[in-house]
C-alpha cells in the first residue's frame, strides 16, 4: 500500500499541489500537516507512520516535505527500513524500493556522519584555541570572588542567608554551593 504525506509550513499555505500529486501516484491513504518541518511533533506524519505496515511505502511530493535536515531524513528512512517499509519522493526521483534509491540514502547517511564529525572536530579545535588564549567557555560565574568575600562578611555580621542571597542577586542554592557553611546559619 502507498501511504502519502503532505506538509506545508503555515496554516495560510495550500496543500492542493501535493495532495493532487499523491493522489496521482495512487496513494491509498494521505495524511497532512500545516506545521514547520522543524517541529518534532507532527500529528499527520505520526498518523502516516502508524498506518504503514511491512511492505508499504511512504510517499512524499518532495524530500523537504518530510524533514528539514539530512539527519532527520536519514533517521526516518532508517526507521522505515527497520520496519520493513520503503520511502518514495516523487519530485526527487528517490525510491528506496530500488537498489539505487537505497544506495542514495546510505550515501546521505555517510555524508551526515561525516558532517557531524567535522563539526565536532571544528568545535574541539575552537575550544582549544580559546583555551590557549586564556578564555574559558560556559556561563559567567554568578558568584565572583568579590561576591564570595561580601557574602562571608555579611553572614559573619549575622545577616540571614536568604537576605545575603537577595542582596547579591543569587539564589539560595548558589549561595550554599559557594559557601556551604551558610546552610547551617538558617
Amino acid at each position: 500500500m502507498l501511504v502519502g504525506y503532505a506538509r506545508v509550513s503555515r496554516e495560510d499555505q495550500n496543500l492542493e499541489l501535493q495532495l493532487q500529486a499523491l493522489t496521482d501516484a495512487k496513494c491509498e491513504r494521505i495524511f497532512s500537516d500545516k506545521k514547520s518541518g522543524a517541529k518534532k511533533v507532527r500529528k499527520g506524519l505520526e498518523e502516516a507512520l502508524s498506518h504503514l505496515r511491512s511492505g508499504d511505502t511512504l510517499v512524499v511530493w518532495k524530500l523537504d516535505r518530510l524533514g528539514r535536515t539530512v539527519k532527520q531524513l536519514v533517521d526516518l528512512v532508517e526507521e522505515l527500513e527497520a520496519n520493513g517499509t520503503q520511502f518514495k519522493s516523487l519530485k526527487d526521483n528517490i525510491d528506496t524500493t530500488s537498489s539505487t534509491g537505497r544506495f542514495f540514502f546510505h550515501l546521505m547517511a555517510s555524508l551526515a556522519q561525516m558532517e557531524r564529525e567535522l563539526i565536532a572536530e571544528r568545535t574541539k579545535a575552537g575550544l582549544e584555541a580559546a583555551r590557549k588564549l586564556g578564555r574559558t567557555g560556559g556561563r559567567p560565574r554568578a558568584m565572583t570572588d568579590g561576591k564570595v568575600r561580601s557574602a562571608k562578611k555579611l553572614l559573619k555580621s549575622g545577616m540571614a542567608p536568604r537576605d545575603v542571597a537577595a542582596d547579591l542577586g543569587v539564589s539560595m542554592a548558589t549561595l550554599y554551593r559557594w559557601i556551604p557553611e551558610a546552610a547551617s546559619l538558617k
